[in-house]
């Protein structure tokens, strides 16, 4: 893969997160009943940085967890048989139930692991709401779901490949893009 672009650096990243955080604490008239649930592997440390911000901005803590979509996913099937699964259960620090989950990812694509996110959280309980925040919405969808709080909107066509890195999981903070 050729590099294309470099579309966020760590600046526009923390911006992109701050914003995110004020439009989640907005849109929710505070925190109350919140709980922010990454989804793995780069949702997580996203969600840690949401929390973090919202709690600071807000002056309380809120709940949080992170979700393995592993076994939900429709596409298990097209992955080699000769590799088991990685399966990880979820940490969520609260029961969902009644409460308003926002489900966070780095990038919005397909809408298959969003999808495979929300069948995960349905077994660990009923939340009065869910919200979905993606750091990157790229287009493409193949499925009805839209992000409540986007970072940032990038175009993309089918033949390129978007990817975040993170200091937490990489060496670095930023969004590329990577011709196929």
């Amino acid at each position: 893969m050729e590099k294309k672009a470099t579309v966020l650096d760590e600046a526009a990243i923390r911006r992109a997160l701050t914003r995110i955080s004020h439009e989640i604490i907005e849109k929710n008239k505070g925190v109350e009943d919140l709980v922010l649930v990454g989804i793995k592997t780069r949702g997580v440390p996203i969600a840690d940085r949401l929390k973090e911000k919202i709690e600071s901005i807000e002056g309380q803590s809120i709940s949080g967890g992170e979700l393995d979509i592993t076994l939900y996913r429709d596409d298990l099937e097209n992955k080699s048989h000769e590799i088991d699964p990685d399966v990880k259960e979820a940490h969520i620090s609260a029961d969902i139930t009644h409460k308003k989950v926002i489900l966070i990812d780095d990038v919005l694509y397909t809408g298959r692991t969003v999808r495979a996110a929300m069948d995960a959280l349905m077994d660990h309980g009923r939340p009065s709401q869910i919200q979905l925040a993606v750091l990157v919405d790229r287009g493409h969808r193949e499925l009805p779901i839209t992000a409540n709080y986007v970072g940032k909107n990038i175009p993309t066509s089918q033949d390129e490949v978007v990817t975040v890195e993170l200091s937490e999981t990489d060496t670095r903070d930023e969004v590329i893009i990577y011709e196929k």
